[in-house]
């Protein structure tokens, strides 16, 4: 063999060609949820901790015990900065009830 290295090379290149279509996922059309326009100005009024908890709790869904670990705090801390939270977006978005 006048060139191993070329010869392994080549070899797998070939074979990764094999496999790259199946790796490859199926492409979906992505449709974005629609979102008040106005969430992300009230959102970023709150305090961080605020923010922190009602961003990880309604939007990730963590439960209270994985923020307070995360933040260092108690989960009634964290419950009180949600609630908090969801108060100043209802107001600051002008929303009536949570129906």
């Amino acid at each position: 063999m006048a060139n191993p290295v070329g010869y392994l090379y080549r070899v797998g290149q070939s074979r990764t060609r094999r496999h790259r279509a199946a790796w490859a996922p199926a492409s979906a059309p992505v449709e974005m949820p629609w979102i008040e326009p106005g969430l992300e100005r009230a959102v970023a009024d709150l305090t961080e901790m605020q923010r922190v908890a009602v961003v990880l709790v309604h939007g990730f869904g963590w439960t209270a015990d994985e923020v307070a670990e995360l933040q260092g705090v108690k989960a009634t801390t964290v419950q009180t900065h949600v609630e908090r939270a969801l108060a100043r977006l209802r107001m600051a978005l002008e929303v009536e009830h949570d129906g």
